[in-house]
């Protein structure tokens, strides 16, 4: 059984006020964050679905993904999406040190570099492990630490397709950043989910947005 909260409590919220967990609004826009890409096949249908719906997104990204796959990497930009930094490996901050934790930090920068992308700053910590150490740098090197307020927990293989719909249906609202993985592990549920999601809100007048850097 899956016990990861599908909405960020209040409390964690107030432990880190520092961190963007969602956008304080009461305009009808959404904000789709997609992680552990670019993957052949899962994220260029990402690209098309969103496409269809003329709906923007945020993929963090891992460094070592986008060096095999700059073709893919290339079409995120070019379809005008917002790109973050997801650390060069995927790494769990919580058991790696501050200085380890920057150097995967920047690796993955320069990655994007290479690619001839200017870093828009914007960071998620893979797992959502981060300490106040690695929150502290990052935000001295001018990174957004950008988390969520609204989990698919489209990962999970256990639970149904419909389940996971259920759990962005059921809590996102005006300002929500949502998260999905465009990853082979969450293919299944969030193949189903996004274009679900895409054509509910966008008949109840949301806008899908980028998060700015």
């Amino acid at each position: 059984m899956n016990f990861t909260p599908i909405t960020t409590p209040k409390v964690v919220k107030s432990l880190f006020p520092t961190l963007t967990w969602d956008f304080p609004t009461k305009s009808k826009d959404i904000y789709l964050t997609f992680d552990d890409g670019p993957t052949p096949e899962i994220t260029n249908w990402v690209l098309y679905t969103l496409k269809q719906f003329n709906a923007k997104a945020t993929f963090f990204c891992i460094g070592k993904n986008v060096e095999q796959h700059p073709n893919i990497f290339q079409q995120i930009v070019k379809d005008g999406h917002s790109i973050g930094n997801h650390t060069q490996n995927h790494i769990k901050g919580w058991k790696t040190t501050t200085k380890s934790y920057l150097d995967e930090v920047i690796l993955c920068e320069k990655v994007f570099k290479g690619q001839n992308f200017k870093s828009e700053k914007l960071f998620r910590p893979p797992y959502g492990q981060i300490t106040p150490k690695q929150i502290k740098k990052l935000q001295e090197l001018g990174y957004k630490i950008v988390m969520w307020n609204v989990l698919s927990i489209d990962w999970d293989n256990s639970l149904t397709e419909e389940t996971c719909l259920k759990n962005v249906m059921n809590h996102a609202g005006p300002g929500s950043i949502i998260v999905l993985h465009d990853s082979v592990k969450a293919s299944k549920n969030m193949t189903y989910v996004l274009p679900k999601i895409l054509e509910y809100f966008t008949e109840k007048g949301f806008t899908f947005k980028r998060i700015p850097g």
